[in-house]
């Protein structure tokens, strides 16, 4: 039965603190209850039940746990009980809904450390929230997202970094840093192959986890963007393997999750990037929204992903940064073979292209966990369309004054030396620049959106996709419902049969 658009389910006014973000629990979730976590801008969490109305908790209450403002609470993939929240404090904890948070302040004992990163537990008496601290970084931790396994998690920062960890067994497996300024989003692809981000340098950014490396970068916004979103139903990956959502639901005990998952997403993801079983045909969508009020939607395809394969290959929808294929003896720029590859155990790098200006390779390195300098060789097919669009862009907003608060040339180098992977000594986090960290504008492909539109009159904060429509949101409070081609008659129906004013938003 539609939903009645004149009558909320539910409706709640706070004082003293707002709601910044919230998620429903998908796994438990019926026609007749919902378990829903809402967290709020002075640091605690509420689960509710707005179909039932009768439970309801209250975590760090006493806001003993952390005194920041919630940025982001997700349920655990595959468990009814437990939550990860996130704080701009740049901590993350593990809860259970079934524990208490305790009356006192928690005492903490190191479970884990490693570059920029470090874990704890909770130490105490009985079995208390939070299960784990994570400190990831410097600054806000702005957002973070589990893969489709639920194995892994991505992580961005204020401080410009994507970091991405195994969740279960709590190890960093590889990091990526903005063209400049904070990250803000981050989202995976349907297979978890590959991860998006958008942020504070106005780019949507593309990176392999399979090979963490940065494959393509997307230049449309205007200005900071604030969320990015895969369509899962445009997103077409031929012989893929469907996604997996295994486990039981018990109980943290000894620091395991008891969720079973069968099939390693490291292991299963590089078996399917090698040459014998790379799909036929690969086409990726996803968008993005910004505070410039506009909406992008991106294609990712073959040439992009696979640029070792033959030059006669389509490129659909996908302009790479010299637009065409560039003619024999000209420079284009080969990404993939400019020197920035990190490839994973079982990965052989491919052979450069022949027509193409490539950079030395760099020694092989581990994955993710140290990455290997340039030796500042660069191709000589620069384009000129990224690089004027790029210094017209930093003339605009220096005309506008536009500070940029966490740009890398204002992060302060504390604890941030152990961010800059590529040398342990002390260095200007900007040196990070040009490395396999974070590519220079020429050396990676440059997409083009499909299209840019202005959808609304204040900065962009919400892109959903469904099945039949995409909603979005802004900061003037509209929610927006943009239905897909075919689908407008339809939608109209629904709408108009449970709107009061017959209209349709």
């Amino acid at each position: 039965q539609a939903a009645d658009l004149s009558k909320p389910v539910d409706k709640r006014i706070y004082k003293g603190t707002q709601p910044t973000c919230h998620d429903f629990n998908h796994l438990t979730a019926t026609a007749e209850s919902v378990s829903l976590l809402v967290g709020f801008s002075a640091g605690q969490v509420q689960l509710i039940d707005p179909i039932k109305k009768e439970t309801s908790k209250l975590f760090n209450e006493e806001r003993l746990i952390d005194k920041s403002r919630v940025t982001c609470v997700k349920w655990v993939p595959g468990s009814e009980s437990l939550f990860l929240v996130a704080h701009s404090s740049g901590n993350m904890y593990l809860y259970n809904v079934e524990h208490t948070c305790g009356t006192t302040a928690p005492h903490y004992q190191l479970l884990k450390q490693g570059e920029s990163f470090a874990v704890h537990t909770c130490k105490s008496k009985s079995t208390r929230n939070p299960l784990l601290k994570w400190t990831v970084g410097e600054g806000a931790l702005n957002e973070f997202a589990f893969s489709p396994d639920g194995k892994f998690l991505a992580c961005v920062s204020q401080d410009g970094f994507l970091r991405v960890f195994n969740f279960d067994s709590v190890e960093l497996h590889g990091t990526m840093k903005s063209y400049f300024g904070g990250l803000l989003c981050v989202c995976w692809s349907p297979d978890g192959k590959y991860i998006v981000t958008g942020g504070e340098d106005d780019l949507v950014t593309v990176w392999s986890f399979v090979d963490c490396r940065v494959i393509a970068r997307g230049h449309g916004h205007k200005s900071w963007v604030s969320v990015v979103a895969f369509d899962p139903y445009t997103t077409s990956v031929e012989e893929s393997d469907p996604m997996e959502f295994s486990g039981s639901d018990e109980d943290f005990q000894d620091l395991h999750f008891g969720r079973d998952r069968a099939n390693s997403t490291q292991s299963r993801l590089s078996k399917r990037n090698s040459t014998d079983s790379r799909p036929v045909s690969v086409t990726y969508r996803f968008g993005s929204v910004g505070q410039d009020t506009q909406l992008c939607l991106w294609d990712l395809t073959e040439d992009i992903l696979f640029p070792h394969q033959p030059l006669s290959r389509a490129r659909t929808h996908t302009n790479v940064m010299n637009a065409t294929s560039p003619p024999a003896g000209s420079g284009g720029t080969n990404p993939g073979s400019n020197g920035n590859s990190i490839t994973t155990p079982g990965n052989s790098v491919p052979p450069p292209l022949p027509r193409s200006n490539s950079l030395p390779h760099s020694a092989v390195s581990n994955a993710g966990s140290k990455s290997s300098v340039m030796d500042g060789a660069i191709a000589s097919g620069v384009s000129k369309f990224a690089t004027l669009s790029l210094h017209d862009r930093k003339e605009r907003h220096h005309e506008k004054d536009h500070k940029r608060n966490h740009s890398m040339g204002h992060i302060s180098s504390k604890s941030s030396d152990k961010l800059n992977l590529v040398t342990k000594t002390k260095t200007d986090p900007a040196k990070t620049l040009g490395t396999p960290l974070c590519p220079r504008m020429e050396d990676v492909p440059l997409l083009e959106p499909l299209i840019c539109k202005k959808i609304a009159h204040e900065r962009l904060t919400v892109l959903i996709f469904l099945e039949d429509c995409i909603v979005t949101a802004c900061q003037e409070g509209f929610i927006c419902t943009w239905a897909r081609p075919g689908k407008v008659g339809l939608l109209s129906s629904q709408n108009q049969a449970n709107s009061p004013s017959g209209t349709v938003v």
